[in-house]
């Protein structure tokens, strides 16, 4: 089982550093995209405006809603997002979701299959997804790895790099574990890049 997570991971590094981003659906000028999560996603040490779901807004023409839940962990944003959905009826998913998990160390294998239950549900909605890596506690600050195989066997876009960024640059965090306005800014600019990447814009 190690063996084919390695293989997995093998691939789907590849083909990122390949650019070989995976595709979505292009987003039409009225679509509506549903940034989901938790505090990151929610905006934690900024004002409303400067969350990354609302300067992603700006950056990128189309409605974001901004429905992230402080403390939300991966099991309780599965139970809440197929609400969402029903309401929103979003073209796109932003998904970034696992943090607290891993700040209560709770076991990756759950947090994992959250999150591939939570991109089924999205695309069983017809919902396109971008998936952004959390990273775990430690000195590396980077996603564990089931986020780029999860990312590679599913074929979403995913960003894994700008968190582990911000949380190691003093300058762009209000806290220890929250960005501040640049560094939401930088989430944000680093979405709308890999959408053009993945030709929804």
């Amino acid at each position: 089982m190690a063996g084919w997570r390695l293989v997995l991971l093998s691939i789907a590094l590849l083909a990122t550093a390949c650019g070989d981003a995976p595709k979505l659906a292009p987003l039409a000028p009225d679509a509506l995209v549903l940034a989901f999560g938790d505090s990151l996603t929610y905006g934690t040490g900024a004002r409303e405006q400067d969350s990354y779901p609302a300067q992603l807004e700006k950056l990128i023409g189309r409605r974001v809603v901004r429905a992230g839940v402080p403390g939300e962990t991966s099991a309780a944003a599965l139970a809440r997002l197929p609400a969402a959905l029903d309401e929103h009826q979003p073209a796109l998913l932003l998904l970034c979701i696992g943090g607290n998990d891993f700040l209560r160390n709770l076991g990756q294998a759950q947090v994992a299959e959250n999150v591939r239950r939570m991109v089924a549900l999205a695309q069983a909605h017809g919902t396109g997804v971008l998936l952004i890596g959390t990273p775990e506690k430690g000195f590396t600050l980077t996603p564990p790895a089931f986020y780029p195989e999860l990312a590679g066997q599913l074929r979403i876009p995913y960003e894994g790099k700008v968190i582990g960024e911000i949380l190691r640059n003093s300058e762009l965090k209000s806290d220890a574990i929250h960005p501040n306005a640049r560094g939401y800014r930088l989430i944000a600019e680093r979405v709308a890049a890999l959408l053009k990447k993945s030709r929804a814009l």
